[in-house]
């Protein structure tokens, strides 16, 4: 069996989004399978030195627009979101949790989030808005939202991101 392609993700960035629409199909296409894995670019970009590429002097704008032409060209909906970027440790968390239960349902999860930040301009960085959109999947909402703010999810989280930096991770995809 070929190895997994390991998808590295942050729920704030277009590309990101733009990926997650299309991965599985495409790695399915060459028989291998997709280990999804949240990541913050914040904390990556710290460690690269490097901003959200919007705040790019010049090459911003053309970002914007690159944004909206790579989904057009791949036939997914999109639109820039009000606030652009934000936080998305909530929305990474609630998919980490859901992940240990289902995979399936984690999978579910991160693309209603994705959508409802790129589609239907949801701040999905407040956490009430991320418990609406497990809510709306059938996920138990009180359940998620205490397991999203325990001090172990949390912490694992951390420990994952700096993995994921140590592997050479620094964006989305």
């Amino acid at each position: 069996m070929k190895a997994p392609i390991d998808f590295y993700f942050d729920f704030s960035s277009p590309y990101g989004y733009l990926a997650s629409e299309k991965i599985d199909e495409l790695a399915a296409r060459y028989g291998r399978t997709v280990n999804w894995h949240p990541v913050l670019l914040g904390a990556i970009f710290k460690v690269t030195n490097a901003v959200p590429l919007v705040q790019l002097p010049v090459k911003g704008q053309y970002y914007v627009r690159d944004f909206a032409r790579s989904a057009r060209f791949l036939g997914v909906p999109f639109r820039l979101p009000d606030p652009f970027p934000v936080a998305t440790q909530n929305a990474a968390r609630a998919f980490l949790w859901l992940q240990d239960r289902d995979p399936a349902q984690a999978r579910e999860f991160a693309h209603a989030c994705f959508r409802a930040y790129f589609v239907d301009n949801v701040n999905i960085s407040e956490p009430e808005q991320v418990l609406a959109v497990a809510e709306r999947l059938g996920i138990d909402r009180a359940a998620l939202a205490a397991a999203r703010a325990a001090p172990r999810l949390k912490e694992r989280f951390r420990a994952l991101n700096e993995a994921a930096i140590a592997r050479g991770v620094c964006g989305s995809p």
